[in-house]
């Protein structure tokens, strides 16, 4: 009975066009360390919720009225949009704010969508309130950029207005980052105008508290003074009213009457103040400026920090004097580089493992066929993952170390059938056209059956199921691509490279390398533990690791 030899379109490709599956392999490596360099990295994946806070103002009114008014008109309307999860209400005195959160189908912007109309819908009716002082404020919440990444802490022996100035001098440069969202200044008053009337004297003055009120606003205004056309050119003139001084609103006429002007400063006396207090910023028990530094959302953490690092060291040199004290406190950015180090450290040592196990069992030459299919995997990975908008993240990294031993998985039985098609005979290329060509489905239906066990998790409901669906995309996009590895670039590299035998390896020679190998690693080991650093005592044990795979390797199994 003849043997039936099979090939696979796509990895017949492969290997008739060498040359372009070289150019694919270099634009996977560079394409996939800039996607790597570039992807934004944060602790943990950022959660959208669609939530949406509907504000009303309604001075003067009891909070019963403003339930009976505002609230339950405007929750009225909401209640018939669809995907609505939840509506939550607060009704005070002159104020009424509706919580609304809808379920992660609908996108933030389709839920401040309806939600939008939905108002607009209840100020239309004849019987919601004509005279509020403003409509209410309708705006989505997002809780990325509720929290603040750092806190940025200035002091020294300034007033509290110089450490102001210095506060709103790098608040300006921070903001105009464009990771960043905002910055606000903590531990600092504003000014406020507080006017003292003497009460006898306006009485007699025949004036009231409204007529003060009134003169006030008609003064402390700017407006247009319409175009002013000169020489063919036309400009825009402004009439500027608005106070910069006590004085000035001292000087204002509250009355005037057959000849007598009564000036604000005849019945009152006016000053600036601080506001009260509602605030407090101090470092190790001295009052400092805080700014509270906010980033946008789904924007590299690490690459916002090093630019305010930056901001800072220059303000340093070339604006804040010698003496000032900057400090940053509650700095998120450290907390992630370490978590993602550790990571990313664990991710490399299980390449070098997985490396060192493959070398056990298929040899060197064969465990670098398979093993090319680690880093090739990861880039491609890394290049659809920063396409999608998808962060390095404890969860995304989680996923790459989970999928570190199951990417060589494809790149084995490949490897291993054209390997054995090579010693029954065959050419290098048959061998890779049919070896693929044997095992092609077998390792797609295998993926394939992995790929549906994890399935199931990217759509898990609710504030879990987002937080879980970047493990089955990561693991999807990871297998996936060592698939893609082991059909288009394994083929192509065994019908170049692969040799039915090994190299003759001399084993004294081998035995003498493998046993200096593991004396460099013992004596390494030994420091390490003298010194207590963990670093080298992993070197010592891979380098003890590697002469003893070296030993066992040639001289049992192979």
């Amino acid at each position: 009975m003849s043997k039936i030899e099979r090939k696979f379109k796509l990895s017949s490709w492969s290997i008739d066009n060498k040359m372009t599956v070289f150019v694919i392999i270099g634009m996977i490596f560079f394409a996939g360390i800039f996607a790597y360099k570039s992807m934004p990295r944060e602790a943990f994946p950022e959660i959208v919720v669609p939530q949406i806070y509907v504000a009303t103002i309604y001075p003067g009114n009891s909070a019963i009225d403003i339930e009976k008014l505002i609230t339950r008109p405007i929750e009225k309307e909401i209640n018939g949009i669809s995907g609505v999860d939840e509506i939550t209400s607060t009704s005070i005195e002159g104020y009424s704010a509706i919580q609304v959160t809808f379920d992660f189908s609908v996108t933030p912007t389709e839920a401040l969508r309806k939600v939008k109309d939905k108002v607009d819908a209840a100020l239309s009716d004849k019987d919601f309130p004509k005279d509020l002082p403003a409509d209410p404020t309708v705006q989505e919440m997002n809780f990325a950029e509720l929290m603040p990444i750092m806190n940025i802490n200035l002091s020294g022996e300034f007033s509290m207005n110089q450490l102001k100035e210095y506060g709103e001098y790098l608040e300006d440069k921070i903001e105009k980052v464009p990771e960043i969202s905002k910055v606000t200044i903590r531990g600092i008053q504003d000014k406020e105008i507080e006017i003292s009337v003497d009460l006898y004297k306006m009485q007699s003055s025949e004036i009231s508290f409204n007529n003060i009120g009134t003169a006030i606003q008609n003064e402390n205004m700017t407006i247009s003074g319409g175009d002013l056309l000169e020489q063919g050119q036309r400009r825009n003139v402004r009439v500027i009213g608005e106070f910069t001084s006590a004085q000035e609103i001292g000087n204002i006429i509250v009355k005037q009457e057959e000849g007598n002007i009564v000036y604000l400063r005849d019945i009152a006396v006016v000053s600036f103040k601080e506001q009260e207090k509602n605030n407090y910023a101090r470092e190790f028990s001295q009052p400092v400026v805080m700014l509270d530094v906010t980033k946008r959302g789904g924007e590299n953490l690490i690459n916002a920090s090093t630019q305010i690092d930056s901001i800072i060291s220059k303000a340093k040199l070339s604006y804040f004097p010698s003496n000032l004290h900057i400090s940053k406190t509650n700095d998120m950015t450290n907390d992630t580089k370490t978590k993602v180090a550790d990571l990313e450290n664990s991710i490399i040592l299980g390449v070098i493992l997985v490396v060192l196990v493959l070398l056990f069992f298929l040899g060197l030459r064969n465990a670098l066929f398979v093993g090319i299919a680690i880093p090739l995997s990861m880039f491609i990975s890394f290049i659809i993952l920063n396409t999608l908008g998808v962060t390095l993240n404890m969860m995304v990294l989680f996923s790459l170390v989970l999928a570190l031993g199951m990417l060589v998985d494809n790149g084995i039985v490949v490897v291993e059938n054209v390997y054995r098609l090579l010693d029954e005979g065959y050419s290098k290329i048959d061998a890779a056209k049919f070896g693929v060509g044997e095992v092609a489905m077998p390792i797609i239906a295998s993926t394939a059956t992995t790929l549906a066990a994890f399935l199931p998790l990217a759509f898990w409901p609710g504030m879990m199921g987002e937080f879980m669906k970047f493990l089955p995309i990561t693991l999807i996009i990871v297998l996936g691509s060592s698939l893609f590895v082991a059909l288009v670039i394994n083929p192509m590299l065994t019908s170049v490279y692969m040799k039915i035998k090994e190299d003759e390896v001399d084993f004294k020679k081998l035995l003498k390398y493998s046993i200096l190998f593991i004396g460099i690693g013992i004596l390494i080991v030994i420091a390490g533990i003298s010194s207590e650093t963990k670093g080298l005592n992993a070197l010592g044990l891979l380098l003890v690791l590697i002469g003893l795979l070296r030993i066992i390797n040639n001289k049992f199994l192979t």
